[in-house]
C-alpha cells in the first residue's frame, strides 16, 4: 500500500514548488460569498471551522451550494463551513498539489471516476460505516453506490447524478419525412443508422448524427463513448481490474468500435468537423447530449425550444441498454482534525433535505429515489427519461487508481478509430498496452 501511495502522490510532487505560492493564495482569489459570513462567530472557540473545496460550477450550482451551507450552519451553529470554489480547469491540479503538500481541505468534491486515485493514495477517509449507519443507502441506486466504492469501502457521497440521451432536431426530421423517435422506448443503433441516412445531406452541411459528442479534451470523450462499448456487451477491464487484455479487444469491443468507425467512414452520417453549435443551428439531425444540456436550453434566451425545435428520446441501445453515470461527489480528507463534523456536513448535503434543496435550484437529476419522487417534472417527459435511465440502466466508469491512464487511452482509441480510420483491432491493442502499463504502476 505504501508503494501505491507514493506512486499516486508522486504524480504531482514535481509541480508543487512551481505553483505552491499560487495555490496558497487561491483562497483570496476565488472565495465563495458564503465564506465571508459569520467571521465573528468563527472567532468563538466553540466554533469548528471546516474548509470545503469544490469545483466552480454554473450560477445555479453555486447558489445551491451556498444555500446548503447556510442551512447547515443554521442547524449546526458550532460548525463553520469555509467554502472555496475553484474553476474546473484548475481544480484537480490544485487539489492534488495541496494533498501532496500535506494541506488538504477537510471536505472536498471529487469527480467520481477519480475516486480510486484519491482513495488508493490514502487521501480520503472511508465513510463506509457512516453511510451504512446513517446514509439511507437503500434510497440510492446500486450503480451509483458502486461508483462511490473502492475495495469494498464507500468513500464518497453524491447529491445528483448525470446521464445522456438522444436529442433530435424536429425540423430536420420533418423535412426528411421521418417519424419522431419514441419518448419511452430506445431505438436500436441499427435503427439510428437507418434514420441518420435519411436525414443526412452533406451538401447542406446536415449530418445524421453526432454519436458521442465529437472529439474533445478532458473527461468528456470517455464519459460519452464508453457506453457504446458497454451497449455491445464489452468491458474495458477485467472484473478484478488487473488487465484490459481480452476485454477491450474482445469480439464485443471490436464490434462496437467497428460500428462507431462505420458511422464516419462507411455510412458517412457523422462528421469529424462540424459547424459551430451544429444541433441548434440545424446541422445535426440527432446528437447524444447530457442531461445538463436540457437545463442549458431551458435557461437560454434563444428561441430554440423543446417540443417546437427539438425532442428527446432514450439513449440508443445495442445488445444492452446502458447509459453512463457519475459526477461530482463529496468526500472527507484523511488528514482532517474534525471527521465527525465533516461527516455531519457531507451527510446533510447529500441527504434528502440537502439534495432536495439542490435539485429545486438546479433542476439536476437527484441521486436519491425519494428526491426524484418529490418533483412532478422528474416523473414526466422529458426529465423522466434521464431519471429512468439513471435508476435502471446506468453504469459507472472503471474504479481503478490508474483511471487517468484509462481515460486518456479510451479518448485516443476513439480518435484513432473515428478520425484516423485505423484498424479497430490494432487501435484496441495499442490502447490495451497503454492501460496495462498504467495498471502495472499500481501492482503490489
Amino acid at each position: 500500500m505504501m508503494m501505491k501511495k507514493r506512486l499516486t502522490i508522486g504524480i504531482v510532487t514535481g509541480i508543487i514548488l512551481i505553483i505552491a505560492a499560487y495555490v496558497l493564495s487561491f483562497f483570496t482569489l476565488f472565495p465563495d460569498s458564503s465564506t465571508n459570513s459569520g467571521k465573528e462567530e468563527a472567532k468563538d472557540k466553540h466554533v469548528t471551522e471546516l474548509t470545503f473545496w469544490r469545483n466552480y460550477g454554473n450560477s445555479l450550482e453555486n447558489r445551491a451550494y451556498r444555500e446548503i451551507v447556510a442551512a447547515f450552519e443554521k442547524e449546526h451553529p458550532h460548525i463553520k463551513i469555509n467554502m472555496v470554489s475553484i474553476p474546473y480547469g484548475d481544480y484537480e491540479l490544485k487539489l492534488r498539489t495541496e494533498i501532496a503538500a500535506g494541506n488538504p481541505p477537510d471536505i472536498m468534491a471529487i469527480d467520481s471516476p477519480n475516486l480510486a486515485v484519491y482513495a488508493n493514495s490514502g487521501s480520503l477517509l472511508s465513510i463506509d460505516k457512516q453511510m451504512r449507519a446513517e446514509g439511507n443507502m437503500e434510497d440510492i441506486p446500486e450503480t451509483t453506490l458502486m461508483g462511490m466504492t473502492y475495495e469494498e469501502e464507500i468513500y464518497l457521497a453524491s447529491i445528483v447524478e448525470s446521464g445522456v440521451a438522444l436529442f433530435y432536431n424536429r425540423h430536420i426530421f420533418r423535412e426528411a419525412g421521418v417519424p419522431f423517435p419514441s419518448k419511452d422506448q430506445p431505438l436500436t443503433w441499427n435503427e439510428v443508422v437507418d434514420i441518420a441516412k435519411k436525414l443526412n445531406n452533406p451538401s447542406k452541411e446536415i449530418y445524421g448524427i453526432d454519436p458521442a459528442q465529437g472529439f474533445s479534451d478532458g473527461e468528456s470523450p470517455t464519459y460519452f463513448k464508453l457506453p457504446i462499448l458497454w451497449q455491445f456487451g464489452a468491458e474495458v477491464l477485467s472484473p478484478d481490474g488487473s488487465t484490459a487484455e481480452g476485454y477491450l479487444n474482445s469480439e464485443e469491443a471490436l464490434e462496437a468500435l467497428q460500428f462507431y468507425q462505420d458511422l464516419y467512414f462507411t455510412h458517412k452520417v457523422a462528421a469529424v468537423e462540424l459547424p459551430t453549435d451544429p444541433f441548434v443551428e440545424g446541422h445535426l439531425g440527432m446528437s447524444v447530449m447530457g442531461s445538463w444540456t436540457l437545463a442549458d436550453y431551458e435557461k437560454s434566451e434563444s428561441d430554440f425550444k423543446l417540443g417546437k425545435d427539438y425532442g428527446i428520446a432514450p439513449l440508443p441501445r445495442a445488445k444492452n441498454q446502458v447509459v453512463p453515470n457519475g459526477g461530482w461527489a463529496l468526500g472527507i480528507s484523511q488528514k482532517t482534525d474534525f471527521p465527525d463534523e465533516a461527516w455531519a456536513f457531507v451527510k446533510y448535503a447529500t441527504s434528502f433535505e440537502g439534495a432536495k434543496k439542490y435539485v429545486e435550484i438546479t433542476g439536476d437529476i437527484p441521486a436519491r429515489y425519494s428526491v426524484a419522487k418529490e418533483f412532478p417534472e422528474l416523473n414526466q417527459y422529458p426529465k423522466k427519461i434521464f431519471v429512468t435511465q439513471a435508476q435502471n440502466y446506468s453504469k459507472n466508469r472503471p474504479v481503478t487508481p490508474a483511471y487517468p491512464v484509462v481515460s486518456v487511452a479510451i479518448k485516443e482509441l476513439f480518435e484513432d478509430v473515428g478520425i484516423s480510420g485505423q484498424n479497430v483491432k490494432e487501435a484496441a491493442d495499442e490502447a490495451i498496452e497503454k492501460i496495462n502499463n498504467g495498471l502495472k504502476a499500481f501492482e503490489d
